[in-house]
């Protein structure tokens, strides 16, 4: 690193206390008004939500879609064989460098929505693709292919793509600071690393709050989910202390995870939970309907590729849009530069051809066949004995979904109990994971201070707890989808340079690695 990022005017590697005061501080304070004001802050947190999609519903579309694009042009392209990271050979093994991957968005949503989605997309096909008299066939495919879509390439792709060649290039290549305002060195220079740039300090306090958000939604996601399946289990009432007390659980499990380091902590539960989750998936594919998930996967799949242009841009029924793929959007663009900040810690040695195919398809394919697997079941079972997973969802809500599907299944019992433990160690591993890039971002250290990442773990799951409390009258998921949407407005701006400044790094470096001629500028 350049002696000047030790400077009185540039940032060094300590803790730059501006941007932990002011991330952390709209946090603390946002907890207290959640606390002393709920109804107001309620009605702020909502008539922001109603403005961001309105405003910015479009731009995320268009944002996402060519993210994607992007990302796969320079992936089929000679620029693919870039390797990233100034190392010649990575420092993780495929499993479990993909492990890490898969265990932060898959982790965050999508074991309580893999149940839920699927089902409530097929009980009420997405506008784009309702009509009259459809069959139980036809609203399978599309259903599924929505909460594909969903969890599917463009998600992914937002999440470690561009921005990380961006951040990696900067880091390694370059000497700078790893925090989310270096995904705008190739667009200011060295300036954005001055203590007082106002767009560095706004990149990096909005990318904090914004995964910050993410990560609490997550939380929350949890403390519904297991309180539930916890009730069904034991017969323990799903009360607003059971959920918090879940909550307690995972933020402990994050917080020492925190203290052994990435090279220990968050590896090793990543490698758990992929495996036991391979476990259980084999489990329902063995005493479910295998067939029935294979063809639906399948076709599913070459539905969601056939019209991935029109679910991607389409504008009909903005309610519908709000609640369903505006909220993902803005979930998965919240999380995108400390995503990237992640990735590209674990990444140094691969190839953009290997990052590429590693974030934005197979983690993809492996989400969806994880939502065929669960919620393709519930379907099966939806339609083979009407109302036994329906009824649960309408009524109780996403997290009645998953137990819903589990009790009428062969096992049912041991699964279940699975399915509560995992989805417990999923979501310490992604709050982990966030806790550590967004001490990361307030260090520009790639190794931050272990108290660092405890902090932020607890902040993360004392905010949930407000939120779970302030929506306790029925309204918990949609105050925490809201909150999630409202923050990643500012993010959303933040993270589209990338799109062409991956190009451009990727250019650059080919001619440095000798895979493309100067000449052929």
């Amino acid at each position: 690193m350049k002696k000047k990022y030790y400077s009185d005017e540039y940032l060094g590697t300590g803790v730059q206390w501006g941007s932990f005061v002011l991330s952390g501080g709209f946090l603390l304070l946002f907890l207290l008004f959640a606390f002393f004001a709920p109804d107001l802050t309620s009605q702020m947190v909502t008539k922001s939500f109603d403005f961001s999609v309105k405003y910015f519903g479009l731009f995320w579309q268009l944002l996402m879609l060519a993210t994607l694009i992007v990302g796969l042009i320079l992936m089929f392209s000679r620029y693919g064989r870039v390797r990233l990271g100034l190392k010649e050979k990575p420092q993780y093994g495929y499993f479990r460098w993909i492990s890490m991957i898969l265990c932060t968005l898959l982790a965050s949503g999508g074991v309580f929505w893999a149940a839920g989605e699927p089902m409530a997309h097929f009980m009420n096909t997405p506008p784009l693709f309702a009509s009259e008299g459809m069959s139980d066939w036809d609203r399978v495919v599309p259903g599924l292919s929505q909460a594909f879509f969903h969890w599917g390439f463009s998600a992914w792709a937002i999440l470690g793509t561009v921005a990380t060649i961006v951040i990696m290039y900067a880091h390694y290549h370059k000497g700078m600071p790893l925090k989310p305002r270096t995904i705008l060195y190739p667009v200011f220079g060295d300036k954005i690393y001055r203590k007082n740039n106002i767009f560095g300090i706004l990149s990096d306090v909005t990318s904090i709050v914004a995964v910050a958000a993410g990560t609490i939604g997550a939380i929350g996601f949890l403390g519904l989910q297991a309180a539930y399946a916890f009730e069904e289990l034991f017969g323990v009432p799903s009360t607003l202390f059971t959920q918090i007390s879940f909550i307690v659980i995972l933020v402990t499990i994050a917080s020492i995870s925190a203290v052994t380091g990435v090279d220990k902590g968050i590896q090793i539960l990543s490698r758990f939970n992929v495996g036991f989750a391979v476990v259980l998936m084999i489990l329902i594919l063995i005493v479910g309907p295998t067939m029935f998930i294979f063809d639906a996967f399948i076709a599913a799949e070459a539905f969601q590729i056939q019209n991935y242009l029109m679910m991607s841009l389409t504008r009909a029924d903005s309610a519908w849009l709000g609640w369903w793929t505006i909220f993902f959007w803005g979930w998965f663009i919240g999380f995108g530069p400390m995503m990237a900040i992640f990735i590209s810690r674990i990444s140094r040695g691969r190839t953009i051809r290997e990052l590429i195919i590693a974030v934005a398809i197979i983690a993809p394919l492996v989400s969806n066949f994880w939502f065929a697997t669960l919620g393709g079941t519930g379907v099966w079972l939806e339609i083979q004995t009407p109302e036994s997973v329906s009824v649960p969802l309408n009524d109780v809500g996403q997290e009645a979904a998953v137990m819903a599907i589990l009790n009428q299944l062969p096992l049912g019992g041991i699964l279940a109990f699975g399915f509560l433990f995992i989805t417990v160690i999923f979501v310490a591993t992604t709050t982990d994971s966030m806790s550590y890039a967004s001490a990361v971002a307030v260090t520009g250290n790639d190794d931050p201070s272990k108290y660092l990442r405890v902090f932020w773990a607890l902040i993360f799951g004392a905010t949930a707890v407000a939120l779970l409390a302030m929506g306790d009258s029925g309204g918990s998921i949609g105050m925490l989808q809201n909150f999630i949407v409202v923050s990643a407005v500012p993010v959303s701006i933040l993270i589209l340079p990338p799109v062409w400044d991956s190009v451009k790094v990727a250019k650059k470096l080919a001619i440095e690695q000798g895979i493309r001629k100067k000449e052929d500028e």
